[in-house]
């Protein structure tokens, strides 16, 4: 029941040489063990006043969890700000952790636990603080833009925070404003935001260990043996790979645009964990993941990320039943880091974007 996969990535920092870090994968429980599990953590919810936010990205059993016993599942944003607004005193976060800490950072007067605490991003473990910080330091001149993929540090360095689905939107309103932007840590979503806004922006250059695997040339081949499949895209993807797609657009604007279209056949170049969401909502439409194997693969992600699959019921009982994995953040730093991300809230009322739209990974 303890046994795990051990899972080497690999992942960009820059100023260094191409890193390695690793998940423990927790193997899937036999059928009764799993519905047991899922007995025990039902009661420990309730038990312990919590309740459970999971991403798009986890194990389907942890998101019908969260569904089923009145939490949410969604993107990273979304599940901090459902936390906050419920009465729970304990959220419970399967995904990584930045997000536990982009919870604790909205909820600080709450417990906030997670299944285990080394489920991380390559975004955020390619950027640290202490170096960005140095990077910033270099550049007083720039406004500081960071993607929710980061730590609460990096948050409280920043100027703005922004998901995929308003990252746009926020760079066109300070480009208009002849700002210049210091953009961290993905270079690909940055690159995208640049070539739509034109805006001046200097790059950190940071990658998500499964979206920059996606192949053009490869995709190009699947779109041939599936003629008419709509190609969904996170902009976190290489720059060929984007040019490909009927559509780009953030977690949630994916699932939407695959329960919106016409087409009955999707490709879709996003965390593999998504494909739950969609087949549930669109029973009647056929998914393929993009391939992140060919030339010039180094694919140790495939299409679904080993910090994510962290997340198990096994580790989520436990986590209930004993309160250890709990996220802490510096209280001296929350009161910083709530700054980038309530602008962003704020602004997107402005521009009359529903708040439940723009959380994403």
């Amino acid at each position: 029941m303890n046994r795990t996969d051990i899972i080497n990535i690999s992942y960009d920092h820059p100023g260094h040489a191409t890193s390695s870090a690793w998940a423990r994968v927790p193997l899937a429980p036999a059928p009764e063990e799993r519905l047991e599990l899922i007995a025990r953590i039902r009661r420990m919810l309730t038990l312990q006043d919590a309740v459970l936010v999971a991403h798009y990205y986890v194990h389907p059993d942890l998101q019908d969890l969260a569904e089923e016993t009145g939490g949410i599942v969604s993107d990273s944003l979304d599940m901090a700000n459902f936390g906050h607004l419920h009465k729970a005193t304990t959220i419970v976060v399967a995904g990584v952790r930045f997000m536990g800490e982009t919870a604790k950072i909205l909820n600080p007067e709450k417990r906030v636990l997670m299944p285990d605490l080394a489920a991380e991003c390559s975004l955020d473990l390619g950027c640290p603080a202490d170096e960005f910080g140095a990077f910033c330091d270099a550049h007083p001149d720039r406004t500081v833009v960071v993607y929710a993929n980061t730590s609460a540090a990096v948050k409280a360095r920043a100027d703005w925070m922004v998901t995929s689905s308003i990252a746009m939107p926020v760079v066109r309103h300070l480009a208009a404003q002849g700002k210049k932007i210091l953009w961290a840590p993905d270079r690909h979503l940055g690159n995208y935001v640049q070539e739509q806004t034109g805006a001046d922006m200097l790059l950190w250059q940071g990658a998500c260990v499964v979206h920059d695997e996606y192949k053009a040339r490869e995709l190009v081949e699947l779109k041939v043996q599936h003629p008419g499949a709509l190609v969904l895209v996170h902009p976190e993807s290489p720059r060929a790979v984007i040019k490909l797609a009927d559509v780009v657009g953030s977690t949630t604007q994916l699932i939407r645009a695959a329960q919106n279209a016409d087409a009955r056949v999707f490709i879709v170049a996003t965390d593999s964990g998504i494909l739950h969401k969609m087949r549930t909502l669109c029973p009647d439409k056929l998914f393929f993941e993009a391939p992140t194997a060919g030339a010039g693969a180094n694919c140790t992600s495939c299409s679904h990320c080993p910090w994510m699959a962290m997340n198990g019921l096994q580790n989520l009982a436990q986590v209930l039943e004993t309160g250890a994995n709990e996220i802490h953040v510096d209280p001296a730093i929350i009161p910083r880091a709530v700054l980038p991300i309530r602008r962003m809230l704020d602004f997107a009322k402005t521009i009359n974007l529903p708040a439940r739209g723009i959380g994403n990974v």
